[in-house]
């Protein structure tokens, strides 16, 4: 039997790191050549992007470069009500044993919480910047996550 080929998706991070750095934008583009076939895009990265557009022309870029093809290719993955209550169970561990304020809490942690449980609900491994934080919602829930780059599609 083949092995199944994994899915990835970006964290927010790997795109705004893109949209700042040519060498990153270099080593995103390479990343979409080779991992393309097994890409998927999140709602919730989505909504983190269309949050930080400063102008029409970036919103228009955007749209064009990064929301547009996964449109097409009927690659969005959105959290499903189950993924909310995961979320909100974590949440609840998180202020009942780490004494986390939730109200203090960042809104990116909590997108960060609920990505991961729509990439697990999915079959879809995160590929992102920003391991502490992700590293911190394992302690609640299982997800796969890897820095960039990764090394194979299958």
């Amino acid at each position: 039997m083949a092995k199944r080929a994994r899915k990835y998706t970006l964290d927010t991070n790997i795109y705004i790191r893109s949209f700042r750095d040519d060498a990153e934008n270099a080593s995103m583009q390479q990343f979409h050549r080779v991992f393309g076939p097994f890409e998927y895009l999140s709602s919730v990265v989505i909504q983190e992007l269309r949050a930080g557009v400063v102008n029409p022309r970036a919103g228009r870029q955007l749209e064009r470069h990064v929301l547009q093809p996964f449109r097409r290719r009927d690659r969005i993955f959105t959290p499903s009500a189950a993924t909310w209550e995961q979320m909100g169970d974590i949440l609840a561990a998180l202020r009942n044993e780490d004494g986390i304020d939730l109200k203090k809490m960042s809104r990116s942690f909590a997108n960060d919480i609920l990505l991961a449980v729509s990439c697990r609900e999915n079959g879809i491994v995160l590929v992102t910047a920003n391991a502490r934080d992700f590293v911190r919602i394992q302690k609640y829930f299982r997800f796969e996550f890897t820095g960039p780059w990764p090394e194979s599609a299958q």
